[in-house]
């Protein structure tokens, strides 16, 4: 019995419907699995002020740096101003760290609640200077007199006052360090009184 040809385009045809059929089985493999929620299509659609702040973040990016040190330099200016006020004002957010602290704090108050000899020595200095210029012996001896009461006040002043304010701040802050804080307060005795910074928050004789 003789044997009939197979058409060719029969068998292209079954060869393309067999490498069809894995292709659509993977297809369909693929989209059954769960999508990765790290892609950028898995990811939940950001909120309207999400989306307006993170263009706002992209739009202030500085891209060269001239406009990068020019941002630098109004970040300082904005943080110098903050601190002025701060120093003004009280506000310790933004005060100097040598000024931040309850200890600080303490010290300051502590000070500017009394009176302080140390306070008065840019005036008396200026009253003795005048007197030692005039060309009398006597004055110029009575200057010469003035210049020694005023420095051992001045030292009497301040160890007393150093003194009393470490024991304060032993009995105040027994758990905390306050290293340092007796020659920040004698630093700020040395200052007039309205010429302190930050400004004094208390009165004379106000206990703090």
């Amino acid at each position: 019995m003789p044997v009939q040809p197979v058409p060719l385009g029969f068998v292209f045809r079954s060869r393309a419907k067999e490498e069809k059929a894995p292709a659509d089985k993977a297809m369909v493999t693929d989209s059954k699995q769960p999508r990765d929620p790290q892609a950028p299509k898995g990811r939940p659609t950001p909120k309207r002020s999400e989306a307006q702040s993170q263009r706002r973040s992209v739009a202030h990016t500085p891209t060269n740096r001239k406009e990068a040190a020019k941002r630098q330099r109004e970040d300082r200016r904005r943080a110098l101003e903050r601190q002025r006020q701060a120093l003004a004002g009280g506000d310790e957010r933004y005060l100097p760290a040598r000024d931040k602290g309850p200890v600080r704090r303490f010290a300051r108050d502590w000070t500017d609640s009394r009176f302080n000899v140390a306070e008065f020595f840019l005036p008396l200095a200026v009253v003795i200077l005048v007197l030692s210029v005039v060309r009398v012996p006597a004055i110029q001896s009575i200057a010469l007199l003035l210049w020694l009461i005023v420095i051992v006040l001045i030292v009497l002043d301040a160890a007393v006052s150093g003194f009393r304010l470490k024991k304060r701040l032993a009995e105040r802050f027994p758990d905390e360090n306050t290293r340092g804080a007796v020659a920040y307060a004698l630093m700020r005795s040395l200052q007039m009184r309205r010429l302190r910074l930050p400004k004094p928050q208390v009165k004379r004789g106000e206990r703090p």
